[in-house]
């Protein structure tokens, strides 16, 4: 791996050797150390309880011709780096916002602990593993399934007051947290967000799907985009990384990061 952007008087001083993370624009390619990904991907010092500010940030994959996804999952666009990073992204967060049928799609679990990151969870103030927390207006989901039944930290998910309380009810049984964030049968990005920081979930991440993303791209929540562009095409009818009504006037983000690997780019957006 080898960082393209930005590139300073630093990184372009240690091409030929480099330290941790500073192979500029000519450097050499090779594996960076999960100490290198945390630094790199590092949240905000804003976000968390040294400052009370939540930092939703999206990490998506497409291929060059725009797809989200290849025969419903996104697995076959990705690649090696691009799951190192998947889960250096993971282990920094308090929690990992997803929607239901992606949870249906990709056949979710559990957030793992993992050793490599423990000290820097504990230093953070965070526990072995991040929160799952799972957005769905209907409740339709399979609780018996271990996400649910037997996580390290307790699942959450996030569903409108008009939900149907038998669902709440099967939910809560199979030891979820139901969290209500928004007042009819949807739930409102804002209040999902201030919901899981009010319980202490400051450093969020959300993997899609492509619907979910859409709607917290509509509602003005996300505040940083990790976007991996895969060296692929497929053509086909698949889904953006983002889909639903567009915005009245396209949202602004800046690039602060780009590294690549074996012709995977791995781009860091932030808004503006």
């Amino acid at each position: 791996m080898r960082r393209l952007f930005p590139v300073t008087d630093e990184t372009a001083a240690r091409d030929s050797g480099g330290g941790p993370g500073t192979a500029g624009a000519d450097g050499a390619d090779r594996e960076w150390g999960l100490e290198e990904l945390a630094a790199a991907y590092a949240y905000p010092s804003g976000s968390g309880p040294a400052g009370p500010e939540p930092w939703l940030r999206a990490n998506m994959v497409s291929t060059l011709d725009g797809a989200a996804q290849h025969d419903g999952r996104s697995q076959p666009i990705s690649s090696a780096a691009d799951m190192r990073i998947f889960g250096t992204l993971r282990a920094l967060a308090d929690a990992v916002v997803v929607g239901a049928e992606t949870v249906r799609q990709e056949g979710y679990r559990p957030a793992r602990a993992r050793e490599d990151f423990a000290a820097l969870r504990e230093a953070a103030g965070q526990g072995p593993a991040p929160a799952i927390a799972v957005v769905s207006a209907s409740l339709d989901l399979d609780f018996s399934l271990p996400l649910f039944t037997s996580p390290l930290v307790p699942t959450l998910v996030l569903t409108g007051a008009a939900a149907a309380t038998d669902r709440i009810a099967a939910a809560e049984k199979a030891g979820v947290q139901v969290v209500i964030a928004g007042d009819g049968m949807g739930v409102d990005p804002a209040r999902a967000v201030r919901a899981l920081a009010d319980r202490g979930l400051y450093r969020l991440l959300t993997e899609g799907g492509p619907r979910l993303l859409g709607q917290l791209v509509a509602a003005g929540v996300l505040d940083e985009l990790c976007l991996t562009v895969s060296p692929m095409l497929t053509a086909g009818d698949a889904q953006r990384i983002a889909g639903g009504p567009p915005v009245a006037v396209p949202r602004r983000f800046e690039l602060t990061s780009l590294l690549e690997e074996a012709g995977f780019l791995f781009s860091r957006y932030r808004r503006t």
